[in-house]
């Protein structure tokens, strides 16, 4: 896997990015990549936020993974620091390579060089492979999360 770079997406990344988010079944009730121009306007406001990582994985000149890390300052926990992980996708051609496993360790050692204290994220309750993935690598499920649309 040493072809593997893990950078910060650009721009020129959205729609590959995009595609791998209407991916599946969930991804693609919810995503629309036939029309960029939301996901641009969001990424431009996630490129200028210190707070927010939007990093791709790319093997030669293909984006193969991508996904968002957000740190969090907090009050709780003695003011502690937590990241969120959020967006965790590859590329149908590379599921099961390990690229998965590479890309949060990637945001559990970037959570670190953050100062977090806390590696948090949410899964769908339906994803029960990516449940086994997530306590594979030392993740809990510790917590009920709840949504409200807007």
């Amino acid at each position: 896997m040493s072809d593997l770079e893990i950078r910060p997406a650009v721009a020129g990344d959205i729609e590959a990015i995009v595609a791998m988010l209407a991916d599946d079944p969930l991804g693609a009730q919810r995503e629309s990549p036939d029309d960029l121009g939301p996901y641009l306007s969001a990424f431009e406001r996630l490129a200028n936020d210190p707070h927010q990582h939007v990093v791709v994985a790319v093997r030669g000149d293909k984006v193969v993974g991508t996904l968002q890390l957000t740190i969090v300052p907090g009050l709780s926990r003695r003011g502690a620091t937590r990241s969120i992980v959020e967006g965790v996708r590859i590329h149908a051609e590379e599921r099961g390579s390990g690229l998965g496993t590479q890309l949060i360790e990637w945001a559990v050692e970037e959570s670190g060089r953050q100062g977090c204290r806390l590696v948090q994220l949410t899964s769908d309750v339906t994803r029960t492979d990516a449940h086994r993935f997530y306590e594979r690598l030392g993740f809990e499920a510790s917590h009920v999360g709840f949504k409200k649309n807007l």
